[in-house]
């Protein structure tokens, strides 16, 4: 009989917690700073969140899912959706022992809203929108330990005290190179002749190994400002040298 009233006893809580209000538990968990939110419904497997504040930056219509089961192995896994009028995500997330990691990612927004209030170098603006997809990622030191994805700048316009660029579209393939998240351009991915690597590395520092040639549908203030980057290699290409923290940061 003991072992039959613990069963019940067990199922109990277990039908309490998964009815537990979500907010109510946001109301009792201790809140990170700069974080705001309001509008949470649902339980804490399934709901949605009204709205959220983070940064400075703001997002509608958060909706999640959590499996109990695989809290039972000690790991995280979330399902989510963002359908915000500015910022479009989703995807499967998962947090255990072995840190983040993620499938099916899509993230969608305007540069504008990434960059916010942050001042760039040289009094730069910028304009057009950003698709990030991630097919797998798998936390790693000091980034990752795979990386599977594309990332997709449309629209690209800059603007800053030495003229305007509008360079169009820009695509790269995403890898992980010995921890590092790598990007990879193409320049047949572009309009602007740009090849190359950029390597995140550990404390927000940026490596760029890359190059740019003249082509014809380069804006006329870019093609103006190639020869400062040095002297043309045989081909033509000028090379696009960076290694330090990321500007801006």
């Amino acid at each position: 009989m003991l072992k039959y009233g613990l069963a019940g006893f067990v199922v109990y809580l277990l039908f309490l917690l998964a009815n537990v209000p979500a907010a109510w538990i946001w109301k009792l968990a201790p809140k990170p700073p700069g974080v705001a939110i309001s509008g949470i419904d649902g339980t804490l497997w399934q709901g949605q969140i009204g709205q959220l504040n983070v940064a400075d930056r703001q997002l509608e219509n958060i909706h999640w899912i959590l499996s109990p089961a695989q809290l039972l192995t000690a790991t995280a896994a979330l399902d989510f959706r963002i359908e915000d009028s500015v910022v479009q995500a989703q995807g499967a997330v998962q947090y255990g022992l072995g840190g983040l990691a993620a499938e099916n990612l899509r993230f969608s927004a305007p540069l504008g809203w990434l960059v916010g209030d942050t001042r760039l170098p040289l009094r730069t603006e910028l304009s057009g929108g950003v698709t990030l997809n991630v097919r797998q990622l798998e936390q790693g030191q000091p980034w990752c330990e795979q990386l599977n994805g594309r990332l997709l700048i449309t629209g690209l316009d800059v603007r800053n005290q030495f003229g305007h660029y509008p360079l169009g579209d820009l695509a790269g393939s995403l890898a992980c190179q010995q921890g590092n998240a790598q990007l990879s351009v193409d320049e047949a991915e572009n309009r602007i002749g740009v090849q190359g690597e950029a390597l995140l590395l550990a404390d927000n520092q940026v490596k760029l190994a890359a190059t740019i040639r003249e082509t014809d549908e380069q804006p006329t203030d870019l093609r103006q400002a190639l020869m400062f980057l040095g002297q043309p290699d045989s081909s033509g290409a000028y090379p696009l040298n960076y290694n330090g923290v990321i500007p801006g940061l």
